[in-house]
């Protein structure tokens, strides 16, 4: 009916799948309901390491599903609504603990390059593209989309595609620092795996305690959980991974980790 978001599991990598093929994975209300519990059985999954978001087919997230408009935001109270649902969606995906990657193909419009944005990296295959049409559709792109895009890109970059609503290729959106790679588009599989595949080997509580560190240090200073930040760190020193990651080095061989 309005698609779904789906959870998977591949060894350490956990997958979020956007499916909604017919429409090319264009978010519904629907799914953006479904997002926090998808997110949430990849952050309390121990099996898994690390999260990827990709769209199912030939797409990432070709915007917002704006067949629904007409019906779901036709007042401000229905864009109150939407605005509600979607941030649900979107702080699942900010509040996750470990590291999550946005594996790009084709069209990553509107509302996907917010998503795109939740993401610690993008990477991207050369058959990959961006735009952002609010401008050509009067509608307007949410404060927190538009911040995201600016610590991405810079105000100039953000908004020359936020005021022109032109698209962009793969290669552009990596000048930019849209994207941090792009691959030729039938090598994208396998170069995500690879990247994520080298972080799941890493320790489970560094990179948790990596990602609280960025997370607080992009907000202001007076808003800032330090005091998390810091027993994240602790904790880091007080595990059996800080143990096994000293006695691998010396012994010259790859760690085990165990995530505690």
């Amino acid at each position: 009916m309005g698609g779904d978001i789906r959870f998977e599991k591949e060894g350490a990598l956990g997958w979020l799948v956007f499916d909604q093929p017919a429409r090319r994975n264009a978010i519904s209300v629907e799914m953006w309901e479904q997002l926090p519990s998808a997110a949430a059985a990849a952050g309390e999954d121990e099996a898994v390491r690390v999260v990827v978001m990709r769209g199912e087919g030939d797409a990432f997230v070709a915007g917002a599903d704006i067949s629904q408009f007409a019906a779901r935001r036709t007042d401000a109270s229905d864009v109150a609504d939407y605005g509600r649902v979607a941030g649900r969606g979107l702080a699942a995906l900010l509040s996750l603990e470990k590291p999550l990657l946005a594996a790009l193909r084709g069209p990553c419009v509107g509302g996907g390059v917010v998503v795109a944005l939740a993401a610690d990296l993008r990477l991207a295959g050369d058959d990959a593209f961006f735009r952002i049409p609010a401008a050509r559709l009067g509608l307007g792109y949410e404060a927190g989309g538009v911040q995201a895009l600016a610590e991405a890109v810079g105000w100039s970059d953000a908004l020359d595609l936020l005021l022109t609503a032109r698209r962009i290729d793969a290669a552009e959106a990596r000048r930019m620092g849209l994207v941090n790679e792009v691959f030729p588009a039938a090598r994208l599989d396998a170069g995500v795996r690879e990247r994520a595949g080298r972080m799941a080997e890493n320790a489970p509580l560094t990179l948790r305690a990596l990602k609280l560190a960025a997370r607080e240090l992009r907000k202001p200073p007076a808003a800032r959980a330090m005091d998390e930040v810091e027993a994240a760190y602790a904790d880091c020193f007080a595990s059996e991974d800080y143990r096994e990651g000293v006695h691998a080095f010396l012994e010259k061989r790859t760690p085990r980790f165990k995530g505690r």
